[in-house]
Parts: structure tokens; sequence; C-alpha cells
């Protein structure tokens, strides 16, 4: 008997003891909005400890764990909630889960960027339309200017963006500075990017707004990166009715190199279609391009260079001569760009690179020697960092260096030379940081210092970005932008501060089943502006910071590719109300550059009976002003609205091989660019005046294209 109530008693003890060591774990799951979350699975891990929440959100169990345990509280769309712990404190726990970043369906930070890349999640163009728009000409300057917020200055062919000169964009090369992007041209002939299509797979065009990472531009930034790895090795060759060109890309193991080369001479051209100008020696041009690549394990090494040579002698017409003016040019360029990115340890991503550039002008007008030497560096390192799906960091510094010498000798002997160097350091960090699925906010800052001027820079930049619909987002940006002094000026005037501009922008997009549009309104203030008091920028100008200025406006942009079988088609357009007081300015008005109203019309058609893609481009821009020196109204007048149509076919022959024709202006309009004045007045008081009109109203172009390839299907439609 007293063995059994001896066992009775122990039985009793293990009991209790055991009730005793069990410890009870409890709390609330909720959303960020404090919605409570059914169905989470909620356990001690490495354990079979745990529970479901209910449609409360409350959780409850119990557990013989002791110690410092982990909880674990996960549900789908969630992220997963980790906590370490002393399970005796894991009591009314209040846990909060975060909604899962998804970057698919998830916001993205969109304002004043045009992005263009198979990899771009968004794109409002596509590689393919860079170059197949019509009246392009396989140029990717001539595509964007079908963008919102352009303005087509059909004398000139640069970018001009929201009021800005064209100055004020800049051009990267994965990553790195272009000091010279654009080759050089006659009066009143539209220059182009010096660099093909050829070699690069995505484009990102900021019209403002952009990120803190780019600096030196007051208006805009245009980012083009090369291709990383070919898919195939293949050879083009393109015979055209201004010249000829070839591109070859090899693979070797973990190498590849792609090279292109072309030769351009408008003489034979000129036979059949002669234009305004009278030609002593017509355009000759010469270029190459090549791009090296190295894989590594963790990496991509990449080494593009590019040169190119110009030439010509031309005799135009100047109001204030009785002859015609002659022009004798030769161009040199030299353009080297190394990169690498790779990963480090704990997950850091380096990009690193540098950009050589080395520019030769000599000029001859009438009998003024002209000899332009321009040597220019940038260096520049980042590291980025994904720290969760929330928060990712990208930091880093640059230089750039600019060194240039302009010796000018005339029939006299007259001789003098202008040397300018200047250096810029710059750092930067910029956080972008995604709340949720619908929400996500980009700060940066950027500082930097100029040397000429030895003032510290600091250009604080934002963007918020809300995911308003399933299909629809709306996002806000600001941000200060500085820019050093052009060379022109900065020959004669050393001290000159860099350009300010702040822009404000508001933007709505909608992207659904093929279809994109955007609104975008924005506003830039100008300060800092460089004025001078003569005719033109000489060595005996008085020069100052004091001009000033704004422009704001409202871009739209509307694309359907599902609509219209086998039919592709975008309508841009752009109001734009801007004043300057800037350069010999008299007034604060618009500037010769700018016009109120842009509209664009692009459209294309695949027919596969006829094995034809067909192109159209109707641009339209309003008067621009000039001003009138025999009235009192500075800038008070326009000229009249500029129209083009440009119109293209590409029929395949096979396969492989393409014969190409794009005709710009086929209706013959007569723009005008603008009215050039006499200096001084005749005897009758009155200023004489020329009308500057485009040195030829119609461009014809006829190619056939060839490619030989692995596959035997690659076909150059994608570069035409």
């Amino acid at each position: 008997m007293r063995t059994v109530i001896t066992l009775s008693i122990l039985l009793i003890t293990l009991i209790v003891g055991t009730l005793n060591a069990q410890t009870t774990i409890n709390g609330t799951v909720t959303d960020h909005k404090n919605i409570p979350i059914p169905g989470a699975n909620v356990y001690l891990e490495g354990t079979y400890d745990g529970a479901t929440s209910t449609n409360d959100g409350t959780f409850s169990f119990t557990t013989t764990e002791t110690g410092v345990q982990k909880l674990v509280i996960s549900f789908m769309a969630f992220e997963t909630f980790e906590i370490s712990k002393e399970v005796t404190e894991m009591k009314d726990l209040k846990i909060v889960l975060k909604e899962e970043i998804n970057t698919l369906t998830g916001v993205t930070l969109t304002a004043g960027t045009f992005e263009a890349g198979d990899n771009a999640k968004v794109t409002a163009l596509k590689p393919l339309d860079i170059v197949t728009t019509a009246g392009a000409v396989g140029d990717v300057v001539g595509a964007l200017q079908t963008l919102p917020g352009t303005t087509t200055v059909s004398e000139d062919g640069r970018l001009f963006v929201r009021g800005g000169e064209a100055e004020e964009t800049q051009i990267f090369i994965d990553g790195i500075r272009v000091f010279t992007p654009y080759n050089v041209a006659p009066n009143n002939s539209p220059t182009r990017g010096r660099y093909s299509p050829f070699l690069f797979n995505g484009t990102t065009f900021s019209t403002g707004g952009y990120s803190a990472e780019y600096g030196e531009a007051l208006s805009s930034v245009l980012l083009l990166s090369t291709i990383n790895e070919p898919d195939q090795e293949k050879t083009d060759l393109s015979i055209m009715s201004i010249g000829g060109g070839i591109g070859n890309t090899q693979i070797f193991g973990k190498n590849s190199i792609s090279v292109n080369a072309s030769y351009m001479n408008l003489q034979p051209y000129l036979e059949l279609f002669p234009d305004r100008n009278e030609w002593e020696k017509p355009y000759v041009g010469a270029s190459g391009e090549a791009v090296y690549r190295h894989k590594f394990d963790d990496g991509l090494l990449k080494f593009y260079t590019a040169f190119e040579y110009t030439n010509f002698v031309v005799k135009q017409r100047n109001i204030n001569y009785d002859d015609r003016v002659r022009y004798d040019l030769t161009n040199r360029n030299l353009y080297n760009n190394l990169s690498y990115k790779g990963a480090l340890k704990n997950d850091w991503i380096l990009s690193a690179g540098a950009s050589l550039s080395f520019t030769k002008n000599d000029f001859n007008i009438i009998t003024d020697e002209i000899d332009q030497n321009d040597v220019s560096y940038h260096v520049k390192a980042s590291l980025k960092k994904k720290f969760s799906k929330h928060v990712r960091l990208n930091t880093g510094a640059e230089f750039f260096s600019t060194s240039y010498t302009q010796d000018f000798k005339d029939v006299s002997n007259f001789t003098f030379t202008n040397k300018v160097q200047r250096e810029l350091p710059a750092v930067y960090t910029e956080t972008d940081i995604y709340f949720t699925n619908n929400l996500a906010l980009k700060t940066g800052l950027r500082g930097s210092y100029d040397s000429g001027s030895d003032e510290v820079l600091i250009s604080p930049r934002t963007s918020l970005a809300y995911k308003s619909g399933k299909n629809s987002q709306v996002s806000l940006a600001y941000g200060d932008f500085y820019q050093t002094a052009a060379t022109n000026y900065v020959q004669y005037a050393q001290t000159l501060k860099p350009q300010r501009a702040q822009h404000y922008i508001a933007n709505y997009q909608y992207t659904n089943n093929g279809q994109i549009f955007r609104a975008e309104a924005y506003y830039k203030d100008y300060a800092d502006l460089i004025k001078y008091n003569t005719l033109r920028p000489e060595y005996n100008s008085v020069y100052n910071n004091n001009g000033k200025g704004y422009a704001s406006g409202l871009d739209i942009f509307w694309r359907d590719e599902k609509s219209f079988k086998n039919v592709d088609y975008w309508v841009s357009y752009s109001y734009l109300d801007t004043k300057r007081d800037f350069r010999n300015y008299e007034a604060e008005v618009m500037p010769n550059f700018a016009a109120k109203h842009n509209l664009s019309v692009v459209g294309k058609y695949w027919n596969g009976d006829l094995k034809s893609q067909f192109g159209i481009t109707y641009s339209f821009t309003s008067g621009r002003p000039y001003d009138n020196p025999n009235t009192d109204s500075f800038m008070a007048e326009k000229t009249k609205s500029y129209h083009n149509v440009g119109l293209n076919w590409a029929y395949l022959i096979d396969q492989q091989k393409i014969l190409f024709v794009s005709v710009t202006n086929p209706l013959g309009i007569k723009n005008v660019s603008g009215y050039q004045y006499a200096d001084t007045p005749n005897m009758n008081g009155v200023y004489d005046r020329m009308t500057v009109r485009p040195n030829a109203d119609s461009f014809i172009f006829v190619g056939f294209f060839w490619t030989f390839s692995d596959d035997k299907k690659s076909n150059q439609l994608d570069n035409l």
C-alpha cells in the first residue's frame, strides 16, 4: 500500500512539473494598415509547436521549449517575419507583416523617364523603335525627337528638351560621359549622333528629374547601354546611296568583340539631288566602332571605342557678305570607354569605368584659321546594394576633367590662343525605398566642386511613385541640377559660376495590354544663366551670371500596339511655356530654339504577304521666335510653323537580305528655320534680312542590307 501511494505521488509530481514547463505564446498578426491577417502560419523554428491565426488575426499555442527561440510568421504575399527572444516573453505579441515587393506588378519610379530595352519593365519605346522610326534615318537622337518634351530645331538636329538648349542634355554610354556626342555638319544641316545603334540594346531618356547619379546636365540625360553578350557570331553588310558599312561579331570563350565601320560620301548623291550650298568638297566621313567584352565569374568587363573623321568645304550665303562665305572644316574624334560591373562580397555590386575623348577641329572661315583641341576624361565608381526587398542603396564618386585649346590666326597674321582647364569632382548617394507594392520613394543627394568658380554645389533630388490602380500610377519628382559654363564662354571668362535649374514634375501613367498613356506636367526654374553684352561671345565681352528664366508645360504620350492588326502607332504632344533672360537678350522672352506646340505621329505597319514594313512619321512644330531689329519689340515675331513627313519601306528580299528606302519631306514643304539680319542698317536705316531655310527640302535614302549569321535567320531590320 505504501508503494502505491509513493508511485501516485511521483506521478502527480511529474504531471504538475510537465504542466509547469509549458509556456503559452500568443499575439495578433496584422498588415501595415492594422487589418487582421487570418491564416498566417506561426511556429517556433525547428519544432512542431505552432498555430494558424484566426479570422481576427489572433494566435495562441503552448510549447515546452525554453530559453531563446526563433518565432516565424509567414503568409502568402507578405514578407516572412522572424523574432528571437525568451519564450516566456512571447506574450501578447503585435506582429505587423510587410507586403512583399513584387518586381513584376509593383510600382516603378517613372517621372520624367522613357526607357527602351529588353529588360525595361515598362517601356515607351522598344529597341526596334529607336531605329525604325520614319524620318530618323537610323539616328537614335532623331527617333527620340518623336517623344514628348522635345522640340524639333530642324537646322540643328540635337536634342532640345523642355525649353533647354541642346547643351543642357548630356549623353552617357554604359554610365560614362560622352563629351562630343554629335558629328559636325554645315550650317542649316541637322547634325546626327556619332554612335550607331548597331552596338546598343538599351536606352533611357530622362526629360527631367533624373537620378542623383548623373550631373552636369540642366535639362535631361540620355543613357545608352552597349550589348552585354551577343547571342551569335554574324556579319552585317550595308550598301547605301550615301556610302557603305560593315559589321562583324566574334565570340571566343568568355570573350567577344563586335566591330562596325562605315564610310559616307555625299558627292554622288549631290550630283543627282543638288542642295542650296555651293560645294568645293562635299561631305566625306569615315567612322569605326568596336566593343570588346570579357566575362568573369562574377562580373563583366567592356571596352568601347569609336573613331570618326569628317571633312568638307562649302560656300554658303550670308547677308553680311556679297560673296558666299567659305567654310573648310576637318574634324577628328576619338572616344574610349572602359567599364566593369561585378559582384563583391555581402551582395555589394561594383560599377566602375572611365572615358577619354580626343576632339580636333581645323576651321578655315574665309581667311581666318581656327584650330581647336579638346581632351576630356571622366572617371567613375559606384557601389550598389539591395539590403532587402524594401531598401536599395546606390552611392559613388566621379571626376570630370576638360582641357581645351583654341588657336586663332587671321590674314594679317594676328594670332591669339585661348586655354581652358577645368576639373569637377563629385560624390552622390541615393536610396530606393519600396514601402509596399503601391508606394516607392527615391531620394538622393549629389555634391560637386567647380574649380573655375571655387564653389561647392549641393543637389538634393527625390521622386515618389504611387500605384493608383492595377494598371496606373502617379509620380512626383523634384531636383536641383547644375552645369558648368560651356567652353565657348569659359575660354573668355573662366570664373563663371555653374548654371542652375530646379525641376518639379507630376506624372500619370497607364499601361495595359500593349497600350501606354502618359501625361506629365513640369516646371523648371533657371538661375545663374550666362549673359554677355556683345553680338556674340568674344574675348572683349563682359560676362556675368545674372541670367534667369523658367520653363513649364505639359507632355502627352499615347501608344497603341493592339487595336489594329499589324499596326503600331504613337502620338506625342508637348505644350511649352518658357522665357529666358540670358546671352545678350534685352528682356526675359521665349528663346529662339523653343516652340509652344510640338506634335509627332508615328505609325508602322507590317504586311506579311508583301514581306514589307511600312513607316510614316508626321512632325509639327509651331513658329519659333526671332528678333526683328526693324521693330521696337525684342523677339516679338515668329517663323511660320514647321511641318515634315517621313516615309520608309523595308522589304525582306529573303530572311537575311533587306532593301530599305526612306524619304524625308516627300511633299517638298518649304520650311523656314529663321531669318538672318544684317549687322548694320542700309542707307534707309533698315536692316536687310535673308530667309534661312534647310539646305535641302527633301532627302532620299536607299540601302541594301545583308546579314550572314549562324542561325541563317538574323537580319538588320533592327538596325534600320
